[in-house]
Parts: structure tokens; C-alpha cells; sequence
């Protein structure tokens, strides 16, 4: 291949980051074993998609993508009990919204219906499959325990004839639910429980959203996937680390059938596991329909619904997925780095506007009533590249956030004081003059006058005001609601204590809803528009709730990540202070950043050493790793020599980034890498053997 080319000899996309399914499909291509590649997202239509979802569209449709193939949209649609078409479209709709496109190769498991149960019946007759007629729970019971074989069903040794004549009578609908079951002849004495007879059918007398009532019995979930990737061809069948054990029977239902070798695979990867969150589908509809939320589109919700409406992008969250990465152990996600994904794709793509969310009436006595002062201010700042300004009115009356005046300021204040003087942004240096308290004793109004020789903030005698505020109108702003989002859960994982119900982890405080007052430019604003609010945070006009009369804005993410410090403040605790590190060449500067909100202090950093910019540039380009992976990898010293003895041993450097970044610098928490008992050999001889299926 020449130099310039940005393929591999796949048709890969050689950008794209490495990870053991891209490995084992260059070596399944490379070998001849299949001639191209085809994956599927196949979800049961049971339910809104969430962002543990995403990461597998990402992976499913980006293979196919970069390996010049097809993905399927399968629907397993083999419950009629829990499904809906309502769900069929928010799942289409959330995977276009994410950017993919399955073209003509949409299917559903109900589309196979009749060749599924034609199959059982040639399993039947083979001897491989019988009807059960115990009760479900004695089924259970019979399966047995770990370690102690199970015991045989006393029907096991019905006749084929017998067999046949029950299963075409369960079909035509003469049994109640609960009767009679089809069961795999496979091994009951099998360490893996899932091959102790597993079922193959059972009753359900309920209409299915396509077929009706047309069938009454219906394929469990693990007969009749894996028919489904091998009726349409699949390749490559991916799916989280939970199935494992499903893999044995998966094969198993395959070569009974008669499909012959080489065909469709299984392969498990590690699911998401996002912190603040839950993602089990049956606690999410709890949070709904106990009013805990609004709906499976609250903005606080982990659905892809939700994300939406509070305003993520498909590129943020591709963006995420690709940064996380594709691993073999399960490890919880820090939710910075989702935060960090949508903050860097909103930076460029939204306009600056000034919000004021907890107005402070300030009168500009030097200014006359009625008199407009019109200012051309930019709408993005000069490290974006972009250029556009819009018109934000200076009147007699503004509004300031009530936070940005103190009565009696403490130590360190940078902004407005009684006597003190501040730069209102874009405009003009404001000083306060008089204050007005309420019958409460709090603070009413300002009065205040302002400098006409500082517009732009240049002082022509060279003082400095005490910090830089924002401001609004207050004649000729813009009231709006502003719906505050956070995080809907106070503690990383809220679900760590079994014994204790995850609701009580709730944030009382994820939805805050304000009134504030906006410039005057956002008039005309569409739903969906997003804009960055000027030291308060990003936000989107609501798709839902707001209007051309009633504008609503919601809280995409803040600015910065301040939940450390909200965290300290509700224990007592002092947040801790971070410093910017010094860099020299030959010192060894101890910093395992956490949290995305260090990543100006690493980008600084490489910025005053040559030696760092060339470490991360090769982890990232040569070596495969994810940006975010490269980034917290290549600023320390003895983290980048553990992370390269480590992949010495095993050579997919992107998997042991994840395990050095998700769990070993998780790990660490005050303590040295040559505290922990296991080496850099040890760290990649262990990966090795996980991602060889060890």
C-alpha cells in the first residue's frame, strides 16, 4: 500500500482505532474465512435504546462501514407480551438519529417464523428436541446446581411420534400457556446451566404486533437468534460479555440445524457501564412510571431519547463511543468522559449568547432612560476560527446574576462589591455606586454608572476592574425558562448496595428550572438550536416545550466539570485544589489525572514539552490508541513506562490502554505503581489471555 492511502487491505479505514474484533477480522479475512464482512444490531423491541446501546450501533454499523460491508437492523421480536410497534420506530428513529442508515436490510425474528418451527420440528425428529409437560418451576428445579448434575425430565423419553403430535397441538393453539414447553435434548449434566435442556418454545396466547394471532407458541430468545445470523449471513455476531455462556448454546442450535462450518460466530465484548446512571431497561421503566421522570425521554435519562432531547449530538456521542473503546473486562465508565465528548463537539458548533439566570436589577444612572447603546459583539471567541457577531442592546436598566455581587465579599472575590468595579463582557467597565436592600434585608437593585471610554474593556489609564460579568438588558431582554440538568443519580454507581433500593440514590436536585432573561438575539430560535451561555454553561431550545412566545432552554452540560466540588461541599469536605503541573524534561511529575476536567493541564503540558507531544502523537498514531486513552496515558513518566511494558508483551496497545486507564490507574487512588503486586509483564500477559478468550 502507498504511504497516502487511508485504507488497510480490507478496505478498513486505517484511522480507525484498534481492538480485538478488528483483529480477528483482519486474520478471518486474511485467512479466507469468510469473503467480506456483515455484522447486525439486533434489539428486542421491548423498550427505548440507551447509551449502552449506542456503543454497540457505533460498533455493529462502524464495522460495516469500515470494512466496506452491510449491517442489519434485526428486530428480536420473539415476545408478543412485552413489545410494541411504538418501539419499533423510536428504535429506527434512534439509530438514524445516531447517523446509520441499514439501507434495505431491515428484518424481524417474526420474519422467520415458520422456517424457525419447521427446524424444531426436524430437531424433533432427530431426537435432539422433545415436549416437557412439568410445571416451569419444577423445570427450574431440575436443572440442578452448580457443580451437582441435573435430573432428567420423566418426558424426556416421549416417542418422536408423541413429540410431533404435542408440539403441531401446541401450535393450534389446544393448550393453556404454562402446559407444555419444547426442550432441547442436550446435556443435563453439563457444568454450563444454560445446557441442562434448554427451552426452545413455549405458549403465549397473545397478539404479536406483526403477525397477530397467527401463532401461539413462540422461539425462546436463544434458539432463535442464532438462526436469525445465519439465515441472513452474519459474519461477525457481537454482543456483551453477559452471553458468554450463551455461546455454547448458541453453536449447539446451529450444528443440530445443520449449518454447516464456516458460518456466523459469536464473539462477546464489555458493555457500558456509565457512572451516575442505570441502564437495566426494567429500572428505567420504574424511573418512568413511578414518576420519577417524565418520560423515556426526560433529558436526565440514559435513552438515546433522552440524550437527544437534552441536547447531545450524534457526533458527541459517536465520539464517546470511539473513546471508550472496545474491551474483553467489563469496567465502569467515568461519565466525564461522555461530559467531555459533547463539550468539545458543542465548543465549535455553538454560538455565544449572555443569559442571566437569577436576575439582579442594576440601573445605569449615567446613562439616560429611553437611550439604546448598541453593541456588536462577537459570537465566538478567536480560538474557533469562525466569524459572526450579533447586536446586544446596553440600556439605563440590565440585569447581572444576583451570584456575581457580594455585600460583603470574602477573601479573593473577583467581581462586583459595593465602591468595586467590573468589565461587563463586550461592553463597557461598570461600577457600583449605591445599593438597595429589600424590606428582607437582601439585595433589591444596584445603582451603578459606567465608563463610556471602556468599551471593549480597554482602559485608557490602564486599571484593571475586579473580573469580567455577563449581563442582559433588562428593557429589552428576553424572559425564558431554563431547565437546570444534572446528574440523576448522587453516587457513581447506585446500584453498588443490594440491599438497599437505587431509588434512594436519586438527586433531588438533577432537574433545577429557573426564570431568567436572555439578549434579545435569540428571538426567532428554532427547537433543537443550541447556543453556548456565557460562564453558565451549553443549552438547546427544548423540542418539545418551547415556543416562539415561551422560549425553554435546557442544560446540555455545563462549562466545567464542578461535581467534585459539589460533592465536597455535601460532605464537608474541602475540594481538593489541583495545580498545574511543572514540566522538565527529566522530572518525574506525579499526576494521575481522574477526570476530564484536568485535560487543559495535560494539553498544557505537552504544549512546554516536545518529549510529551511526541509520546502522545505516537500512542495515538502509531500505536492505535483513542485520544482520550493517549491523552491521561502519555503525561506521566512511570504510568507511560508501565503502559509500555505492558504492551511489549501483548501488542494490542488500545485493549491494555483500557485496562491501564479503566482499572489499574482506578486502582491506584494514593498509592505507586510499584506498590501494586502485578507487573507490566504481568498487566499485558493477563490482557493477552483475555482478549485470546482465557
Amino acid at each position: 500500500m502507498s504511504a497516502e492511502s487511508d485504507v488497510n487491505d480490507h478496505g478498513e479505514d486505517a484511522g480507525a482505532p484498534r481492538n480485538f474484533i478488528r483483529t480477528m477480522i483482519d486474520e478471518d479475512l486474511e485467512a479466507g474465512k469468510y469473503q467480506g464482512v456483515v455484522t447486525r444490531f439486533p434489539p428486542e423491541p421491548n423498550g427505548y435504546l440507551h447509551i449502552g446501546h449506542a456503543k454497540s450501533i457505533c460498533l455493529n454499523f462502524g464495522l460495516a462501514r469500515d470494512y466496506d460491508g452491510r449491517c442489519h437492523l434485526r428486530f428480536d421480536d420473539t415476545n408478543p407480551v412485552k413489545e410494541d410497534v411504538e418501539y419499533v420506530d423510536s428504535i429506527q428513529a434512534d439509530v438514524k438519529w445516531l447517523g446509520f442508515d441499514w439501507g434495505e436490510h431491515l428484518f424481524f425474528a417474526s420474519d422467520y417464523f415458520e422456517r424457525m418451527y419447521s427446524w424444531a420440528e426436524s430437531l424433533i425428529e432427530k431426537g435432539l428436541a422433545y415436549v416437557d409437560s412439568q410445571p416451569a418451576e419444577v423445570i427450574s428445579a431440575q436443572r440442578g446446581e452448580l457443580g451437582k448434575p441435573g435430573i432428567e425430565s420423566p418426558h424426556r423419553a416421549r416417542s418422536v411420534e408423541e413429540n410431533l403430535d404435542l408440539f403441531r397441538r401446541m401450535r393450534a393453539g389446544e393448550f393453556p400457556e404454562g402446559s407444555h414447553v419444547l426442550r432441547a435434548r442436550a446435556d443435563m449434566t453439563s457444568p454450563n446451566m444454560l445446557m441442562r435442556d434448554p427451552l426452545l418454545y413455549r405458549i403465549k396466547h397473545a397478539d404479536h404486533h406483526r403477525t397477530g394471532d397467527a401463532w401461539c407458541i413462540y422461539p425462546m430468545y436463544d434458539y432463535a437468534h442464532c438462526l436469525e445470523d445465519a439465515i441472513e449471513e452474519i459474519t461477525h455476531s457481537l454482543c456483551t460479555l453477559e452471553f458468554d455462556n450463551n455461546r455454547e448454546l448458541y453453536d449447539w442450535v446451529l450444528d443440530a440445524v445443520g449449518f454447516a462450518r464456516p458460518r456466523t460466530e459469536q464473539t462477546e465484548f464489555a458493555r457500558l457501564k456509565l457512572e451516575y446512571t442505570v441502564m437495566s431497561k426494567r429500572k428505567l421503566l420504574r424511573l418512568v412510571e413511578e414518576g420519577h421522570v417524565s418520560g423515556w425521554d426526560d433529558p436526565r435519562m440514559p435513552t438515546i431519547a433522552g440524550l437527544r432531547r437534552r441536547g447531545y449530538t450524534p457526533a458527541s456521542i459517536q465520539s464517546f463511543c470511539e473513546m471508550i473503546g472496545v474491551a474483553k473486562s467489563n469496567s465502569m465508565v467515568d461519565i466525564g468522559k461522555l461530559e467531555y465528548s459533547i463539550r468539545d463537539d458543542l465548543n465549535a458548533r455553538s454560538p455565544r449568547r449572555f443569559c442571566v439566570t437569577e436576575p439582579l436589577k442594576v440601573t445605569v444612572r449615567n446613562l439616560p432612560a429611553g437611550e439604546v447603546v448598541d453593541l456588536d459583539i462577537e459570537e465566538w471567541p478567536s480560538e474557533i476560527g469562525k466569524e459572526g457577531s450579533r447586536s446586544v442592546p446596553f440600556t439605563r436598566e440590565l440585569y447581572i446574576e444576583r451570584g456575581d455581587f457580594a455585600l460583603e465579599p470574602p477573601k479573593g472575590w473577583r467581581r462586583l462589591t459595593p465602591g468595586g468595579e467590573v468589565r461587563l463582557r463586550g461592553a463597557f467597565f461598570l461600577r457600583c455606586e449605591d445599593v438597595v436592600l429589600g424590606e428582607d434585608g437582601e439585595v433589591a437593585e444596584l445603582t451603578c454608572t459606567y465608563d463610556v471610554d471602556t468599551l471593549g474593556g480597554k482602559a485608557p489609564d490602564g486599571r484593571k476592574p475586579d473580573g469580567t460579568i455577563h449581563w442582559v438588558s433588562a428593557e429589552r431582554g428576553v424572559p425564558c425558562e431554563l431547565r437546570l440538568y444534572d446528574r440523576l443519580f448522587t453516587e457513581a454507581e447506585p446500584e453498588s448496595d443490594p440491599e438497599r433500593d437505587f431509588i434512594e440514590a436519586l438527586n433531588d436536585e438533577s432537574l433545577v428550572v429557573r426564570r431568567g432573561v436572555i439578549e434579545p438575539s435569540v428571538l426567532g430560535s428554532e427547537p433543537g438550536d443550541r447556543f453556548q451561555f456565557e460562564r453558565l454553561g451549553y443549552f438547546m431550545v427544548d423540542l418539545v416545550d418551547s415556543a416562539a412566545g415561551s422560549l425553554v432552554f435546557n442544560r446540555v452540560v455545563t462549562l466545567k466539570d464542578g461535581w467534585a466540588k459539589q460533592v465536597a461541599r455535601a460532605s464537608g469536605e474541602a475540594p481538593k485544589k489541583e495545580k498545574a503541573p511543572t514540566r522538565v524534561k527529566s522530572e518525574r511529575t506525579k499526576r494521575r489525572p481522574e477526570r476530564r476536567s484536568r485535560e487543559d493541564e495535560r494539553v498544557n503540558a505537552r504544549q512546554e514539552s516536545p518529549e510529551l507531544a511526541a509520546r502522545y502523537a505516537r500512542y495515538k498514531d502509531e500505536l492505535g490508541v483513542s485520544e482520550e486513552n493517549a491523552d491521561i496515558l502519555s503525561v506521566d513518566d512511570e504510568v507511560a513506562a508501565f503502559f509500555e511494558g505492558a504492551v511489549a508483551v501483548h501488542a494490542d496497545a488500545q485493549s491494555v490502554a483500557n485496562w491501564v486507564v479503566n482499572d489499574l490507574l482506578r486502582e491506584l487512588k494514593d498509592r505507586e505503581l510499584s506498590e501494586l503486586a502485578i507487573t507490566p509483564a504481568g498487566l499485558g500477559g493477563l490482557v493477552g489471555l483475555l482478549d485470546a478468550g482465557e
